[in-house]
């Protein structure tokens, strides 16, 4: 389902010195004096050549992601993301860390990318997808005698893997190609050896490009058993629909439970969706869920006895809550564990005693565990999760529970990318993992803080995080870049950011705000801007740039502003509202709601959840929220940023906007990330260290200000427009 314009948010300041192993330390060492600064080009004079954070850094970078413990909570797999310098790109592979020593080794990955570790039933054996020889392929790999076996030849990537809780078997899902539509045809009696242009590309899809994928080749998802010692697989699921994951065994291996909307306007209608039970013997299919509004990710208990599942009701809001509910395992008696918690349900995974369930979730821009028993009540029992990604502060990580309840996560803070931790019942986490200790320690840093500010709206409580130079002199008023958070309904935090560092590094304080529409702070915050976006979170936004003011950090007089997807839309209505900022700098925005209804890739969706019908029945309504109304008024310098392979917010709205700039005589650039979609702009190194130099280079440009036939004149004193 669609709940914002990234998809799962794809994004992510340091220790100024590393920590010692285990351990965490924000406050700056002693032995790293502040010293005054007056401009951004000062940063290398600072601290020296050696201790700023530079692009060239992003290639030393390394993240854990996905660690899976053991049953026998001895043992973690996880990921780790290496960026490569010669590939400029992220490596995946596997590695295994003893739990009570620490200890590492290399599990899988050396030959090709390793992802997706999942332990068997009885902890004997790992499943996990590589590209070792060639194509994402399932392997299996045996702990006593370390041999790794390719199971599967497929024409597809395998995903959604689940095992057979006798661990004779490895149920996963993959996209079964169908055949294009067709219509006439070319002539025959092409001569030999003639060269003809390719014969036309034709679809009937709604959607037929997905960002990130490009074209879609036609085709189903479907659900697939193969026996865990290898042969061939079994395709379980038939029809034209998508059957997704996550995929759930029964425990005595005669279900698998999983999520698709079987109805025929499935293409219509994204949000809907259903709890499916599939019989393995007969390949009967039995509906379990039947409201309107999305039900998924069926998770059975290991008593078989229930089954947890999230999902709301389709209310045609762009934010829903979601809550967790269970059901008994034939669909009946179902009933909400979260009516009273006001939280955004994450992953969850079962307690082994059945009686109640692990959800990961966000708290005001925080990432937290808690076990929420069947009765309703809950507890924290780990903090401090993060993992969202690398550039920008997201919110994020991931777990997964052992069988006596030891817990392993992804978890850091604002001044260390995630690593791999591990916590049990009364204990303090643990860092198992210290994968940048090197870069670390030889990098000055800038230390991150906490704001709040009541909006200028309502009053309100906004919450923010302030990046500072490394070396900040207190009461020294910078620079200060408002980044401004896609989505919209997501939330940054106290996490780990390169784009924050390299601003910073360059002199700037970097202002990452959650104006209302952020998730993390309750349903109805996060609705605050249901058919209102953009509205009231931009008078959040210009209340704490003015807190970051008053608070004696930010120069009135060099206030610039940037933000990516749903933060690009804010950042395009902010400079049409109002020429506080000398400069701006879109990201991937959205600038006409009518051409991004029918053009992006969530075709069914965005008219009617975000704005609350179709283009042709109320123009004037997607005009007004569209950015591109108030270009009119435009006088920021502007640059224009997009992925070129864009399709969630297509490289088209980006186009529309640089060239009405264009034409109102605004100073305006495009950048085209060259290879890069809308999640993806930022992921190879070279390209996301360019793109963040490319704004730096835009923002020095118009420090000094800019009027019209007067590039390098003082800008006009500040207005505000209604």
């Amino acid at each position: 389902m669609f709940k914002g314009l990234l998809a799962g948010a794809s994004a992510i300041a340091f220790l100024t010195a590393a920590p010692a192993f285990g351990q965490d330390r924000s406050s700056t060492p002693a032995d790293q004096q502040p010293v005054p600064m007056s401009a951004a080009a000062q940063g290398s004079e600072r601290t020296g050549p050696n201790r700023i954070f530079t692009g060239e850094d992003l290639f030393d970078l390394a993240i854990a992601a996905d660690p899976q413990i053991s049953p026998d909570g001895e043992t973690i797999i996880y990921v780790r993301r290496q960026n490569d310098i010669m590939s400029d790109r992220a490596v995946n592979s596997l590695w295994m860390i003893d739990v009570d020593t620490g200890e590492q080794m290399p599990f899988a990955g050396q030959n090709g990318d390793a992802f997706s570790p999942l332990w068997s039933p009885d902890g004997s054996r790992v499943a996990y997808v590589s590209t070792e020889g060639g194509g994402s392929q399932l392997w299996v790999k045996w702990l006593a005698n370390g041999e790794a076996v390719r199971l599967t030849g497929l024409p597809n990537s395998p995903s959604s893997m689940a095992w057979s809780p006798d661990g004779r078997s490895i149920a996963y899902t993959m996209m079964v190609d169908d055949n294009a539509p067709s219509l006439g045809s070319a002539p025959s009696n092409r001569p030999e050896g003639a060269e003809w242009a390719e014969g036309l590309q034709i679809t009937d899809l709604v959607n037929f490009r997905a960002d990130g994928a490009g074209e879609l080749t036609p085709g189903y998802e479907k659900i697939f058993v193969i026996p865990a010692t290898g042969g061939a697989p079994r395709q379980m699921t038939f029809g034209q629909y998508h059957d997704g994951g996550p995929l759930s065994w029964s425990p005595d291996g005669d279900t698998i439970y999983f999520s698709a909307n079987r109805n025929a306007n499935w293409q219509t209608d994204p949000v809907e969706g259903d709890v499916w039970a599939l019989d393995t013997a007969t390949l009967g299919l039995t509906r379990l869920t039947d409201r309107d509004g999305p039900d998924g990710g069926a998770r059975v208990s290991p008593d078989g006895n229930l089954i947890a599942y999230v999902g709301f009701d389709d209310e045609g809001r762009a934010y829903e809550q979601a809550e967790l509910y269970v059901m008994d395992a034939d669909g009946s008696d179902r009933r909400i564990l979260t009516e009273d918690w006001d939280h955004d349900i994450g992953s969850y995974i079962w307690d082994d005693d059945s009686r109640g369930l692990y959800v990961q979730y966000d708290e005001r821009g925080e990432t937290k565990v808690a076990r929420i028993a069947l009765n309703g009540s809950d507890r924290i029992v780990a903090t401090g999760l993060s993992g969202g990604g690398f550039d920008r502060p997201y919110t994020g990580g991931s777990f997964s529970v052992a069988d006596d309840g030891t817990i392993a996560f992804t978890g850091g803070t604002a001044t260390r990318p995630a690593e791999v931790q591990v916590t049990s019942a009364g204990e303090d986490a643990r860092y198992l993992t210290n994968l940048n200790a090197g870069l670390l320690a030889t990098k000055s840093l800038g230390e991150v803080r906490e704001i709040t500010v009541a909006s200028s709206h309502d009053g309100q409580e906004i919450q923010g995080w302030l990046t500072l130079p490394p070396g900040y002199v207190e009461g020294t008023r910078v620079p200060l870049i408002l980044e401004i958070h896609g989505g919209p309904f997501a939330a940054y935090g106290p996490h780990f950011a390169t784009d924050n560092q390299l601003y910073a590094a360059a002199g700037y304080a970097v202002l990452s705000a959650n104006p209302r529409g952020s998730t993390s702070y309750g349903e109805a915050f996060a609705q605050e801007i249901d058919k209102a976006y953009p509205g009231n979170d931009y008078d959040d936004l210009i209340s704490i740039v003015d807190r970051a003011i008053e608070l004696g950090i930010a120069d009135p007089d060099r206030l610039f502003v940037t933000g990516g997807s749903g933060g690009g839309v804010l950042t395009s209505w902010i400079v049409g509202k109002t020429d506080r900022f000398q400069a701006a700098a879109t990201q991937k925005p959205v600038i006409n709601w009518t051409t991004q209804a029918l053009t992006a890739d969530g075709t069914g969706y965005f008219g009617l959840y975000w704005i609350g019908s179709r283009p042709w029945e109320n123009p004037q309504r997607f005009w007004d929220q569209s950015p591109l109304s108030l270009v009119g008024n435009v006088e920021t310098p502007t640059l224009v940023v997009v992925g070129a392979e864009d399709y969630r917010t297509p490289v088209s709205e980006s186009v529309q906007y640089y060239s009405a700039l264009q034409l109102a005589g605004v100073p305006t650039a495009l950048v085209r990330v060259p290879g890069a979609s809308h999640g993806g702009i930022a992921a190879r190194p070279s390209q996301s260290a360019a793109k963040a130099s490319a704004i730096l280079a835009w923002f020095e440009r118009y420090a000094d200000g800019w009027e019209r036939g007067e590039p390098a004149a003082q800008p006009p004193a500040a207005t505000t427009r209604d």
